[in-house]
């Protein structure tokens, strides 16, 4: 499944990510999938996921009640350190895209601690900003909200990294197509603020 890219994100080099956690404190990634957008569309074959055998077991909890990985199935799954050059090299001089990216950005800081986006879009902020005083931000309630195309990824379901990159991907394009907004209009919006630039106080001496 191919999409095209909104005016406002033509030109710029986009790491749409999801990660999922073995419940532990610090977490730590046992799946991460990353869709590269560059150029004038995104296809969902273009999407990169890892799943990593963690230092610590997954917890009951989150098997059961998030993603449904099992310490079973990463088993014989390279850890970490085996992979971060190649999840680095994905992620390098991208802006980072996720849904409740702050998740992302604090979890993948602690896995790459020479990793900063230049920049991060917030597809839950963005939400709220394009569609206000909806009952849930959840990406699954928006997905059914946008009524959102996920059907490449379905056999993953929600909650498994390279559906919710792909849907995270899907409700951005959404977002902006409804919007119509700018790109600056874009980082007011969806960014983080310490992203937001300082707004130049109009007038002045000279």
């Amino acid at each position: 499944m191919t999409t095209s890219i909104p005016t406002a994100l033509q030109g710029k080099e986009i790491a749409v990510v999801d990660v999922e956690g073995n419940g532990q404190n610090p977490p730590e990634i046992i799946e991460i999938a990353i869709l590269e957008v560059t150029g004038d569309t995104a296809n969902v074959d273009d999407i990169r996921s890892w799943m990593i055998r963690p230092q610590l077991p997954i917890t009951q909890i989150v098997t059961r009640k998030v993603h449904g990985i099992t310490n079973h199935d990463v088993a014989e799954c390279p850890e970490w350190a085996d992979v971060a050059p190649a999840v680095d090299a994905n992620l390098r001089g991208r802006i980072l895209v996720a849904h409740n990216a702050k998740v992302e950005q604090k979890v993948l800081t602690a896995h790459l601690p020479d990793w900063e986006p230049p920049m991060i879009l917030d597809t839950l902020r963005l939400a709220k900003a394009v569609w206000p005083g909806l009952p849930g931000y959840g990406l699954d309630k928006l997905i059914d909200h946008g009524e959102l195309d996920t059907t490449a990824l379905a056999e993953q379901g929600y909650h498994r990294a390279g559906y919710d990159a792909w849907a995270a991907w899907q409700l951005l394009h959404r977002l902006v197509t409804d919007s119509g907004m700018d790109w600056d209009g874009l980082i007011r919006a969806a960014a983080p603020q310490e992203f937001v630039p300082t707004a130049e106080p109009e007038g002045g001496l000279w």
